[in-house]
């Protein structure tokens, strides 16, 4: 019977899923290291491993992992084994000789009593054998869930840009997670279900658990519990207008968070109620530029402007932190995936958005922001690479917004001639080259601040800048070549 949430949270994993547990049994199953279980069961999973020594090994162990001893200083094999189910331990391997002939009797009794995992290490495994297998049954683990994200990404995206977006979406989430998604009201009634029936205790558990979230403004994201035999999960969507993504499934992968909080980000966008005809065109364009789309080729469903570009990165680490974003500033046009090649390429982990540029661009809690100038609908590329830029200056500077300063002085000049003339004086210099100049420049020549701003050390962005004064032979000191150099790098 379901009773409330296992646990209502406000933060859940990031972008990126967890390295998933390895069962026991899969180390079991590996020839060459020869494991042998003697008590509990195989099923258990393993997060990590650690090797110990200690007659008292709890203040050093955190839970989830396969404790490995020789039993040097094991004297009460009973008292040891309830130290380590106290510690939460997952399993314990016991290594024979050089200490032990054979696993003590006592320690099975043990393990056996309080169904701790026992495991024989036999004389030819070293422990550091055992250790390196793990770690790569949880590298492979880590690689077939990311492979796992990644496919369910593109499907929702696609899922977003075909005509009936919403109950595609929820197609592609249940079908990807195996279970049943459904869009709850503020009131609690299903708007849009998809995936396979569920029983009614878990249905209703389900909705239950959505109404724990609700319209209240700085209520929690997220939260979740079980119901009917079902893993349950519900998810506040962006907008305000308190509809909530409800997720029943029979199990819970790593990275179930980060396909669910996708999802978050594509319904907020699309199923909020009160907007009109012209919004469910632009979120149809918007989609149309997440897949690749030429923003010439969408202008005309976007508007003509002008439009406003702010990159951001931070958040509270929910997968669904870019929705709450794009609500506070009061657009729906938000991309939280990736963005153009190039010098100003999208990093990992930022978020853009598409505001009018009537619309305030303000300083909110957890984000740096950068923001462009105005631009139309043909422009939002230069758009794009300006609050790229921006949102450099403001990490490198310890800003919570930094806006796109325009040319002023630089504006009186023909802009062809000063394009021609920058073209010329910077020919010498590739890219990485000019791109370093340009962030050392706008941080007043700081090497700490640009290697920040670049992600880069230091030391490079030093070896970087002698390069371009060589290149330049111009001496980088002088405050009229910087201003020259700083016109040309504009233009």
């Amino acid at each position: 019977m379901y009773e409330g949430p296992t646990s209502v949270t406000t933060q859940e994993p990031g972008s990126t899923p967890p390295a998933p547990p390895v069962p026991l049994a899969a180390l079991l199953a590996r020839p060459d290291l020869g494991l042998r279980l003697l008590a509990g069961s195989e099923d258990v999973p393993l997060h990590w491993v650690h090797t110990s020594e200690m007659a008292d090994p709890y203040p050093y162990l955190l839970g989830g992992e396969l404790l490995m001893t020789a039993g040097v200083q094991l004297a009460d094999p009973a008292h040891y084994v309830e130290r380590v189910v106290e510690a939460g331990a997952a399993a314990l391997a016991f290594g024979v000789t050089p200490v032990y002939d054979t696993v003590p009797p006592e320690l099975v009794a043990a393990c056996a009593r309080h169904g701790l995992p026992l495991v024989e290490v036999p004389p030819r495994t070293p422990f550091t054998a055992v250790a390196r297998a793990l770690w790569r049954l949880m590298a492979e683990a880590r690689l077939h869930e990311l492979r796992r994200v990644t496919e369910a990404q593109q499907s929702l995206a696609a899922a977003a840009a075909r005509p009936a977006p919403v109950p595609a979406v929820l197609g592609a989430l249940a079908s990807r997670l195996g279970g049943r998604a459904v869009l709850f009201a503020a009131d609690g009634t299903e708007s849009a279900a998809a995936g396979r029936e569920v029983p009614a205790e878990a249905a209703r558990a389900l909705r239950d658990l959505a109404g724990v979230l609700g319209p209240r403004p700085g209520g929690p994201a997220s939260a979740s519990g079980d119901g009917g035999g079902l893993r349950l999960a519900a998810y506040a969507l962006g907008g305000g207008d308190g509809l909530t993504l409800g997720v029943a499934t029979e199990r819970r992968g790593p990275g179930d968070h980060t396909i669910a909080g996708v999802a978050v980000v594509l319904l907020s966008l699309l199923a909020a109620p009160h907007r009109g005809a012209d919004a469910t065109v632009r979120d149809g364009a918007l989609v149309r530029l997440l897949l690749g789309a030429a923003p010439t080729e969408v202008a005309d469903a976007l508007g003509t402007g002008p439009w406003t570009v702010v990159h951001a990165r931070g958040g509270d680490g929910t997968p669904f932190a870019a929705a709450s974003l794009a609500a506070a500033l009061g657009t729906p046009l938000v991309d939280a995936g990736t963005g153009p090649a190039g010098p100003d390429a999208v990093r990992p982990g930022t978020v853009r958005l598409l505001l009018p540029s009537s619309a305030p661009v303000t300083a909110q809690q957890g984000w740096t922001l950068g923001a462009s100038a105005p631009v139309t609908a043909p422009e939002l590329a230069a758009g794009d690479a300006q609050a790229a830029r921006a949102l450099r200056r403001a990490e490198a500077s310890r800003a919570v917004l930094v806006r796109h300063r325009p040319n002023g002085f630089a504006a009186l000049v023909d802009r062809d001639e000063a394009a021609a003339y920058a073209r010329d004086l910077l020919a010498p210099l590739g890219e990485p080259l000019t791109e370093t100049l340009r962030a050392w420049l706008s941080l007043h020549g700081s090497w700490d601040r640009t290697a920040v701003a670049l992600g880069v050390h230091r030391n490079t962005v030093r070896q970087r800048i002698t390069r371009a004064a060589a290149l330049l032979d111009r001496d980088l000191d002088d405050p009229d070549v910087r201003m020259e150099l700083w016109f040309a790098l504009r233009q």
